[in-house]
C-alpha cells in the first residue's frame, strides 16, 4: 500500500526541469544516493512555507537538492559541504551550468572539520542534515548552534529503509555488519533527537523519512 501511494504522489508530481531530470539520471547510474521525488518535493513545500533567507547543506553529493531548493526559492543564499572530491567537482558543473550558481557557495571539506568556515557564512534560517548517517547526531550537535532563533533543521533518511522500525531484539540479526550499526545509529539519534530538552521534533514518513526540528519556546520567550 504505501509503494502504490508513493507511486501514485510521484505521478502526480510535475515534470522536472531538464537539468533535474539528467541529474536524476546521473544518481541512478553512478549510485549517487539523492532525495526520491516524494521526499524532494516535501521538503520543498515546507520551505516554501518557512521562506529561509539562509540554507546550510550537510551533504551537497552531486548538488541536486541544493539546487531545487535554490531554484524554488529565488532569494535564498544556499552553503553546501560535500565531503567527496568527485561528487564535489560534479556537483560544481551542474552548479555552474545552471542559472543558479549565485545562489549557492559549496565547501569541499568534511563536515565534522570545516565548522569554522561554514560559521562565517551563518547563522543559517535552515540546516538540511544529508551527510553521513553515523554521523548525524555529531553534525547535529555542531551546527545546530548556528541556527537563527526561528530555524528549522531539517534531517533526511531517519527512517532508512524502514529498518529503524526493526524491534530490539531482532536488530543484530541484521546484516551485514555495517547496515546493522547503521540502524543502531540511527535509532539512537531519532530516539536522542526525538527526547531533546532544546528541540520540538516530528519525523513524517516521507521518502525515507524527514525529521523536522525546531526550538522550543521557553515561557519567557512566549508572546
Amino acid at each position: 500500500m504505501e509503494n502504490a501511494i508513493t507511486n501514485y504522489l510521484s505521478e502526480l508530481v510535475q515534470p522536472r526541469e531538464s537539468l533535474f531530470q539528467d541529474m536524476e539520471q546521473y544518481a541512478t547510474e553512478h549510485h549517487v544516493p539523492i532525495m526520491d521525488i516524494v521526499g524532494m518535493e516535501t521538503l520543498l513545500q515546507l520551505l516554501r512555507v518557512q521562506k529561509p533567507k539562509k540554507i546550510l547543506e550537510v551533504g551537497a553529493a552531486i548538488g541536486y537538492s541544493g539546487l531545487r531548493m535554490a531554484d524554488t526559492l529565488p532569494n535564498v543564499t544556499i552553503i553546501t559541504i560535500e565531503r567527496d572530491e568527485e561528487r564535489a567537482t560534479v556537483a560544481k558543473q551542474y552548479i555552474q551550468t545552471s542559472n543558479l550558481a549565485e545562489q549557492i557557495s559549496l565547501i569541499q571539506g568534511d563536515a565534522l572539520e570545516v565548522v569554522e568556515e561554514v560559521k562565517m557564512h551563518g547563522p543559517y534560517d535552515a540546516i538540511f542534515i544529508d551527510a553521513a548517517k553515523g554521523q548525524y547526531q555529531r553534525f547535529f550537535d555542531l551546527y545546530a548552534p548556528m541556527l537563527s532563533e526561528q530555524g528549522v533543521i531539517y534531517t533526511d533518511n531517519v527512517l532508512f529503509k524502514g529498518l529503524v522500525a526493526t524491534p530490539e531484539e531482532e536488530v543484530e540479526q541484521i546484516e551485514p555488519k555495517r547496515i546493522r550499526q547503521l540502524v543502531k545509529k540511527i535509532k539512537s539519534y531519532n530516539h536522542w533527537l526525538m527526547n531533546h530538552e532544546e528541540y520540538y521534533t516530528m519525523i513524517v514518513p516521507v521518502g525515507d523519512g524527514l525529521a523536522i526540528t525546531t526550538r522550543r519556546v521557553r515561557p519567557n520567550e512566549e508572546a
